[in-house]
């Protein structure tokens, strides 16, 4: 039995080793990422995530923005494997920044009050749904990406840089951009250390 959907997501590995040498259209990019979140399913229909998609000097200067913030609070002596790490995902050629809007979950706690506990939780499935969906995509294009979290630490410059809304939640950052490396083979735990099948 062939399973294309099995096939797409075994694609998607984080890939770290990446440049700007990306052949695909910027236009083609954008439509990816709008259709990969547009279409992740989401509680009550919510619809709750925000993506923002940086290219050229945006990506880069969201990559100095991390930079210059963990360069506060980072020591010295520490700081040049971590201005490395940072400027490896510089060198690709996009972010996504992922968010979640509060102002819906806020809505969704006001008018389904037996479950307010739960749409924050449900918030953030669904922003990992739509990460993935992207990543998927992404990599199904031949764009190496990988997933990092930056946040709450660049919350504040980010939001100012881009003019994003006050209600939009950073929940992840996901540079991406031409494969320089691939990936290493990815080991598995066991299954009968995972799963259980009752029938």
């Amino acid at each position: 039995m062939t399973n294309t959907f099995l096939d797409s997501i075994k694609v998607r590995r984080s890939i770290y080793a990446l440049d700007k040498n990306v052949s695909v259209e910027d236009s083609k990019i954008e439509e990816l990422i709008k259709d990969a979140v547009k279409y992740s399913p989401s509680s009550f229909n919510s619809q709750s995530s925000r993506a923002v998609i940086l290219l050229g000097e945006n990506h880069d200067k969201l990559w100095n923005i991390v930079v210059d913030t963990l360069r506060a609070i980072v020591p010295a002596e520490n700081f040049a494997a971590t201005e490395e790490k940072v400027g490896s995902f510089r060198a690709g050629y996009g972010t996504v920044l992922f968010f979640e809007d509060n102002a819906v979950i806020e809505g969704l706690q006001e008018n389904f009050a037996l479950y307010a506990d739960n749409f924050p939780i449900w918030s953030e499935q669904s922003s990992g749904i739509a990460q993935h969906s992207v990543w998927v995509a992404l990599a199904n294009a031949g764009i190496g990406a990988s997933l990092q979290h930056y946040n709450p630490l660049i919350d504040d410059a980010v939001k100012a840089e881009w003019n994003i809304p006050a209600s939009w939640n950073l929940r992840a950052q996901m540079p991406f951009g031409n494969i320089v490396q691939e990936a290493g083979e990815k080991e598995f735990i066991d299954d009968a250390d995972r799963f259980r099948v009752f029938k």
